[in-house]
Formats: structure tokens, sequence, C-alpha cells
């Protein structure tokens, strides 16, 4: 597996919904980009000004992402997305 560098934060989106509460089948382009995704792996936080930032997200987590965030990398097979934590707005209870 990845291991994420300083506050960086490796992602996966989880798949949007294919049909509108009412039904409508959404075609792919018409589907907005998913902004949900679990956290595979967290690195290991860092340090500014001398003081230590905690990573606040832990594996296993599903957060809300900055839509455009990150950097996109295929690493064995999957699409993964490689966030900084400042890019993660919400973690899902």
């Amino acid at each position: 597996m990845l291991k994420p560098l300083a506050d960086r934060v490796v992602i996966k989106m989880l798949e949007g919904e294919e049909t509108t509460k009412s039904g409508i089948i959404l075609a792919g382009a018409a589907q907005e980009k998913p902004q949900i995704a679990k956290v595979l792996e967290v690195g290991p936080g860092v340090e500014v000004d001398g003081k230590a930032v905690k990573m606040l997200v832990k594996k296993g987590d599903k957060v809300v992402v900055n839509k455009y965030a990150g950097t996109e990398i295929k690493y064995e097979g999957e699409e993964l997305i490689i966030v900084k934590q400042g890019d993660i707005l919400a973690i899902v209870e």
C-alpha cells in the first residue's frame, strides 16, 4: 500500500448514485463528480513553525473532499487520490 508523507492522505472516491431520488437515471456525463471518499492511508503529520499539526482523519473514515483537490494516481489497478489534509472538508459520521 502507498504510505503518504507529511499531512497527505490517500483516498478512494466512493461511487456516486446513478439515479436521482425521483428515479431518473443519469447518464455518466450528467452525474456530478462524487465528493465523498474513503480514507485508505494517512501520513504521519507535519510540523509548522516548530509545532506538530495533528492528523484529524484516520484510516477507514468517510470524508468529504474539495471537488478538484489532490493528485489522481492509478496504483495496483485502483484509481486513488492523494490529498493534503486541508483539502478534506468534513468527516462523515
